[in-house]
């Protein structure tokens, strides 16, 4: 059934905490479809409160509205510098996934979205014209002004905050929109828009905002702050505990972030897939049993007259988000994904770090016994000896220049009757039956350094035997069902591609 141009308007408007310039809205949608784009800086991991957008996308695109995602990444960079590019790079394709997963999540259609990375546009020779023409005409305050409530505010100001605010109002223009949709705080940015955009000679448009989501201490929900948000991955036992820990005080209907959590967003979603939300509580029978709500004030009025408590409240929020979450945390669980995140948001540090993992050739080996001793050229100094005490399971012939994977950093320790220079890593069996040495792949060399996504290499010179770095990283390394060689289910690769052994997949590693 189409919608009326006034059922279109409502939609586009509704559950918004304020519009600007409706009538420009209004007068497009007597010609046509509106136009409009939502904006996102790359920065910190996307949380729950993004679903307050997310609801509003659904409205506009059931309303027949072009809506366009903007990945702001140049945004991203100029925000006092809380992204550098290498890391935009990443975070920019993780944005893109993980929104395209939350509307899928709450049933939203994605096939008419359109996807536009800042940086393919905004370094044209006619942007950054217009960029010029904007600071010609702009005052110092007025900038500063815009960019109070989004850009981070520091004593000494960047010019790059300054410039912030002009970018996104040309955005408008770039992206051909007739309205910007964003959260209540860029509405300063929005009215330097309407200021100065028809100084340049582009048309006003209208602007749409929404309210937002506060933190879960109380403040406002923020990337940055890992108490104050539920990341979109976060897993079922870490939203519970989060939850839990958040303020929610009896009958407390004014400054409850859980309450207006399921205000401005359980209820939204619930409605996109229902014409009857329903909200369930459940509780023990000898507390009532279980609470079932229909609309959220409903549940505001339970919760100020005492009848429903803030531990029952929070256990309800906590089953509706973990449902929310699954089919998002569903399109995260390959490597790749594993490993964009890893890439976009690399984690603390970690052990795996300080081995000085490199492609080794064998230049000769000699059996001795039952070892292995061989001569191992890793790109640097004259080859090193390595010895290895397992001749009875890879025979010295099966190491003739062959390329291996060595940690080249540990003290020098006597292995097989040797002072061994490094240990080789193999893949074994569980019961130690079988080993196959790690052959990486065509092209590599020696000298070449293994990385592993989201880890950076910072190996220390040497490592001392009672440190046990590499007795505490080996468990944590396996040969994947499809023969990749991982850490932590992180690829291990080279700048010649992924390590791999092929005809030992599920198996571990270990070192001579």
């Amino acid at each position: 059934m189409s919608l009326s141009q006034e059922q279109k308007f409502d939609l586009i408007t509704r559950n918004l905490q304020e519009v600007l310039q409706p009538d420009i809205i209004k007068g497009v949608l007597a010609e046509r479809d509106l136009k409009l784009y939502w904006g996102t800086a790359p920065t910190g991991k996307p949380h729950i409160g993004y679903f307050v957008p997310m609801t509003k996308i659904a409205d506009f695109l059931k309303a027949g509205c072009e809506v366009t995602v903007l990945l702001a990444d140049l945004h991203a960079f100029l925000d006092n510098m809380k992204s550098n590019w290498e890391l935009l790079k990443y975070r920019t394709r993780y944005y893109e996934r993980v929104i395209k997963a939350m509307l899928q999540s709450i049933g939203v259609p994605i096939e008419k979205l359109k996807f536009v990375v800042g940086t393919d546009y905004q370094l044209s020779r006619e942007y950054c014209l217009d960029s010029y023409r904007l600071a010609a005409i702009v005052t110092e305050h007025d900038a500063k002004k815009a960019g109070a409530e989004v850009v981070k505010q520091v004593e000494s100001a960047l010019l790059s905050g300054l410039i912030y605010p002009g970018l996104q109002a040309l955005d408008e223009e770039y992206l051909k929109c007739d309205a910007q949709f964003g959260g209540v705080d860029q509405r300063k940015i929005f009215v330097y828009a309407e200021k100065y955009l028809p100084q340049l000679g582009f048309k006003k448009r209208a602007h749409l905002m929404n309210v937002m989501v506060g933190g879960l201490s109380g403040s406002k929900m923020s990337s940055s702050d890992p108490d104050s948000k539920v990341d979109l991955l976060d897993d079922a036992k870490a939203v519970e505990r989060k939850l839990k820990k958040a303020f929610c005080e009896e009958g407390n209907v004014d400054d409850n972030p859980i309450l207006a959590f399921t205000k401005i967003v359980i209820f939204p979603t619930l409605s996109l897939k229902s014409d009857k939300p329903e909200f369930v509580v459940i509780r023990p029978e000898k507390y009532g049993g279980n609470l079932t709500f229909y609309n959220y004030q409903e549940v505001e009025d339970a919760f100020r007259d005492k009848k429903l408590h803030p531990g029952d409240l929070k256990k309800g929020v906590t089953d509706a988000l973990n449902a929310l979450l699954e089919p998002i945390r569903q399109q995260f669980t390959s490597r790749e994904d594993l490993e964009l995140v890893n890439l976009a948001y690399p984690p603390g540090p970690d052990e795996v770090s300080k081995l000085d993992l490199r492609v080794g050739k064998v230049t000769e080996s000699v059996a001795e016994d039952d070892n292995v001793i061989l001569q191992v050229d890793i790109g640097k100094e004259a080859p090193r000896k390595i010895g290895i005490p397992h001749g009875k399971l890879i025979p010295a012939a099966d190491f003739n220049n062959k390329l291996v994977l060595v940690v080249t950093n540990t003290k020098p320790s006597k292995v097989a009757n040797v002072l061994s220079h490094g240990y080789i890593l193999f893949a074994t069996t569980a019961d130690k039956s079988k080993l196959k040495i790690i052959e990486p792949v065509d092209g590599a060399k020696a000298g070449d350094a293994v990385t592993i996504p989201g880890f950076p290499s910072t190996p220390e010179e040497q490592i001392a035997p009672k440190q046990k770095l590499l007795e505490k990283c080996i468990p944590h390394f396996k040969i994947e069902v499809d023969e990749v060689v991982t850490y932590k289910g992180l690829s291990l690769s080279t700048s010649s591609g992924t390590l791999k052994v092929p005809g030992m997949g599920g198996a571990s590693l270990l070192a001579n």
